[in-house]
């Protein structure tokens, strides 16, 4: 392929990813990441660095997706800021900790870290599992220690924390609109702490791909983020017309099939 296709290729992802976030409501980190280190992989990047440069990119593009997203939640009153003051400190600094550790991981144990926590969360869409509300959230010390558990396994696989931090409020008794609501607003320190961690973690690193900052790949970055804001406003209204349950569920398998291409793709290069 030439240089014009694979921009070509990053434009697709992007409207692919913006369509899928605004019609279903999960990050796009599940789709980015795996598509990502398969064109990488085409492209002939560096083996060593694969995911963590989908993983760099990943987070970087779910910044504005993020803050889309949490004046949308905002606007119709369901972002809980108490509970947000109280998580983001611990999600920051999880986040931020987090790219360090994915960093130093080789690419083949990343993927199939990846690859492993993205069939969890599959399994979470296909069977529909909510947890019974039996308690109310800690204080402020519990919220910021899930808070940076969250961020932590966040940075490891470049998702938002939307299917870890949901299914924790949910179970603390907030409203599932609220949860939803207050997980996109956690969602943007995630992105944030996330992209710049692993801006640090690969600067200086030598043999990487040219427009390369960190471990952001920019050409992706710039392409993916123009479609993605675009696409997501569709996707948001075809939500209201189509059966969104059963949409997940088909959702679920091509997110496990990505990721197993995703390993296939590493493992085989």
């Amino acid at each position: 392929m030439s240089f014009n296709e694979w921009w070509l290729a990053y434009l697709a992802l992007g409207a692919l990813v913006g369509f899928v976030a605004g019609l279903l409501g999960v990050g796009g980190g599940g789709v980015m990441v795996p598509l990502l280190t398969t064109l990488f992989v085409a492209q002939g990047f560096p083996i060593e660095h694969l995911v963590h440069l989908a993983l760099g990119t990943s987070m970087a593009a779910i910044v504005l997706t993020s803050a889309s997203s949490l004046r949308a939640h905002h606007a119709h009153g369901a972002v809980l800021w108490r509970v947000v003051r109280y998580i983001a400190p611990g999600v920051l600094i999880g986040t931020f900790l987090g790219t360090f550790v994915a960093s130093r991981v080789p690419t083949r144990p990343l993927a199939i870290f990846f690859a492993c926590f993205m069939a969890y969360v599959s399994l979470q869409m296909l069977l529909n599992i909510k947890p019974k509300p039996s308690r109310e959230l800690p204080g402020p010390v519990g919220t910021s220690l899930v808070g940076l558990a969250i961020g932590g396994m966040s940075a490891l696989v470049a998702i938002g924390g939307g299917s870890l931090s949901v299914p924790f409020m949910t179970w603390c008794n907030v409203k599932v609109h609220q949860a939803i609501g207050t997980s996109a607003a956690i969602g943007l320190p995630i992105a944030v702490a996330g992209a710049v961690g692993y801006l640090i973690n690969g600067w200086g690193t030598a043999g990487m791909p040219e427009g390369t900052v960190g471990y952001v790949y920019l050409p992706a970055l710039v392409l993916i983020t123009a479609l993605s804001v675009a696409t997501a406003p569709v996707g948001a209204r075809l939500a209201h017309r189509l059966p969104v349950a059963t949409l997940k569920k088909i959702f679920a398998l091509v997110l496990t099939l990505l990721s197993a291409k995703m390993v296939h793709s590493v493992l085989a290069s």
